[in-house]
C-alpha cells in the first residue's frame, strides 16, 4: 500500500527464535524476519485473491512454506495476522513528500494513494480489508491504526502550510489529509471508473481549496 502502504509488499525484520508476544514483535535480522516476511506476503496474497472470509492461518502457512505451528504461535488469530500485515505496510510506506506548497504536497499524497489503489493486487487487498472492517471489530481496529499512521505521516505538510500562511491557523491537518484521498476510495468502492491521475489531482485541488477557505478549522 508502492503504497499508502506502499500503502506494498509485506516486509519485515527479526532474528532468532524468541517466544511470541505481540503479533509480529521481533528483533532485527535472521530467520524470524524471513518467516514474517513470507507469512505476511502470503496473507496479502490470500486477501487480494479471496478476501478476508477465506483467510486461514493453515493455508497461509502452506503458502509461506513455514510450519503452521509457527504461524499459530506468533499470530494466534486471523485478526492478529491482519493487524500485523497492516502495521508492516504502514511502517514500509513511502514517506511524505514536501514540495513547499500545500497543493504540491496534497497532489503527491493523492497520486500515491491512486497508484496504490489502482494496482491490481493492492487495490484488491484494500477492498478485502475495508469489507472485513464493516463486520469485524478487530479488522476495523487494524484498519484504523493503519490509516492513523499514514495520516500522521502526512499531517506535517498541512502544519507547514499553516505556518506559511497558506491555510488559516487552527486548520485540522488530519482532516485535510483525509480529504485529499477520500474521493479516490469512494471512486474505488462505488464505481467502475478508472482511478487515473486526473482523479487524484482533482481530489488534491478540492482539498486545497477547501482548506484555504477555512473548511477544516474546527468550529
Amino acid at each position: 500500500m508502492e503504497s499508502e502502504g506502499s500503502l506494498e509488499t509485506a516486509s519485515a525484520s527479526g532474528s532468532g527464535s524468541e517466544p511470541a508476544s505481540e503479533p509480529g514483535g521481533i528483533r532485527p535480522g535472521g530467520r524470524t524476519a524471513r518467516v514474517r516476511a513470507a507469512v505476511l506476503l502470503a496473507a496479502g496474497d490470500v486477501l487480494a485473491e479471496h478476501g478476508f472470509a477465506h483467510l486461514d492461518l493453515t493455508d497461509v502457512a502452506r503458502r509461506a512454506e513455514v510450519g503452521k505451528t509457527t504461524v499459530y504461535r506468533r499470530w494466534g488469530t486471523v485478526a492478529g495476522l491482519v493487524t500485523d500485515l497492516l502495521l508492516d505496510m504502514a511502517q514500509q510506506s513511502v514517506p511524505r513528500t514536501e514540495t513547499g506548497t500545500l497543493l504540491g504536497d496534497l497532489t503527491a499524497n493523492a497520486r500515491l494513494v491512486r497508484r496504490t489503489l489502482a494496482d491490481p493486487r493492492q487495490g484488491a487487498l484494500f477492498k478485502a480489508v475495508i469489507a472485513a472492517a464493516t463486520c469485524d471489530p478487530n479488522a476495523a481496529r487494524a484498519l484504523h491504526e493503519f490509516y492513523a499512521v499514514r495520516v500522521a505521516e502526512w499531517a506535517p505538510c498541512v502544519e507547514a502550510a499553516a505556518a506559511r500562511g497558506e491555510v488559516p491557523e487552527g486548520t485540522d491537518p488530519h482532516e485535510v489529509i483525509r480529504a485529499a484521498s477520500a474521493p479516490l476510495y469512494y471512486r474505488l468502492l462505488t464505481t467502475d471508473l478508472p482511478l487515473d491521475e486526473a482523479a487524484a489531482d482533482r481530489a488534491a485541488t478540492a482539498a486545497t481549496v477547501a482548506a484555504r477557505a477555512g473548511a477544516y478549522v474546527p468550529a
